[in-house]
């Protein structure tokens, strides 16, 4: 299924506003009114072109370019010490549904019954439906394999991840 124009327009925006408020605004605090006019507007104008970039490829067809860049986007936005784990409604944002659809979740093989069910935007119940008829799959322990939520957001990801041309040959 082809991402409509307005889920790429929403996720864009979605990237611009958070590659804005996280990497942009902390370096116009930190630079001060000492920097020569028009470079934070520079930096705006191509964080514009780039945010549209990214979001095409994040919803384009090649699986892995795409997971790679949801991985790159995670680790660059949200660093830490500690695995990414994100609250419950940032899988509802537009750039929580790309990742979980792209890349699962990045710093986990399984997460708990919640986590599936935002990442997945279902309920709790739903999922342990979906578990008890098999659709979901499971560890040991009871947890859900990311690997099945994102074959379960992706038709693409049952059938295998596609590759460039380039790759193939």
């Amino acid at each position: 299924m082809e991402p409509s124009a307005d889920e790429r327009r929403a996720l864009a925006e979605d990237l611009r506003r958070i590659v804005g408020s996280r990497v942009l605004d902390p370096l116009d605090i930190l630079f001060g009114e000492d920097e020569p006019s028009g470079a934070d507007e520079r930096l705006r104008e191509r964080l514009e072109v780039k945010s549209r970039t990214w979001a095409d490829v994040l919803l384009g067809e090649d699986d892995r370019a795409a997971a790679y860049m949801a991985i790159r986007l995670v680790s660059t936005l949200y660093p830490g010490d500690a695995p990414f784990d994100p609250p419950a409604a940032w899988w509802a944002t537009p750039l929580g549904r790309a990742v979980a659809r792209r890349a699962g979740h990045p710093a986990a093989t399984a997460v708990t019954v919640s986590v599936a069910a935002a990442m997945l935007g279902i309920t709790r119940q739903g999922v342990h439906d979906l578990m008890r008829r098999g659709k979901l799959g499971r560890t040991p322990d009871g947890a859900v394999t990311t690997e099945s939520i994102r074959a379960r957001l992706s038709p693409r990801a049952a059938t295998g991840p596609r590759t460039t041309r380039g790759d193939r040959e």
